[in-house]
């Protein structure tokens, strides 16, 4: 698993971490001061931000377990997963194009990275050589048929 990505999930839980405990409360205990509690906007805005904050912690450190998890060893070497990069033949537009399988987060369609929970990337997983096919995607259904593929193994 690419270090950048753990990294950059810790910051963010770093930086939420920071908010949680010790901003908000702060902000909370200003808006008290203020008086009414109902009527408070003030009041209300800040729990509004704990409760997103507490929610998207709980969600970034279960995202950075699940990634603790992936091990490279399990990833096929002869089919297509995780860090592989695919070469595909478009069937109806009769295009090639290529595609490297990726997290979620290093997911950036523009540069041919695609994640493995994508449509394409979902339909692409445990696919070999000569397979064809067929994925829903939001622009109708498509048809690939996989021209080339380089592993993750392949590469180191």
């Amino acid at each position: 698993m690419p270090s950048s990505i753990v990294q950059k999930l810790q910051e963010e839980i770093q930086a939420l971490e920071q908010e949680l405990n010790f901003e908000l409360p702060k902000e909370l205990k200003r808006a008290r001061a203020l008086g009414d509690l109902s009527e408070n906007a003030e009041y209300q805005m800040a729990k509004q931000r704990q409760e997103y904050v507490g929610a998207r912690l709980a969600q970034l450190k279960r995202r950075l377990a699940q990634l603790s998890l992936i091990n490279l060893n399990n990833v096929p070497k002869d089919r297509v997963g995780y860090g592989s990069t695919v070469v595909l033949l478009d069937v109806d537009q009769d295009t090639e194009v290529r595609y490297r399988l990726v997290t979620s987060e290093e997911a950036d369609v523009n540069n041919g990275l695609i994640s493995t929970t994508s449509p394409i990337g979902r339909g692409l997983m445990g696919k070999r050589v000569g397979d064809t096919v067929k994925v829903g995607t939001p622009n109708g259904i498509r048809e690939f048929e996989i021209r080339g593929l380089q592993t993750i193994h392949d590469d180191a």
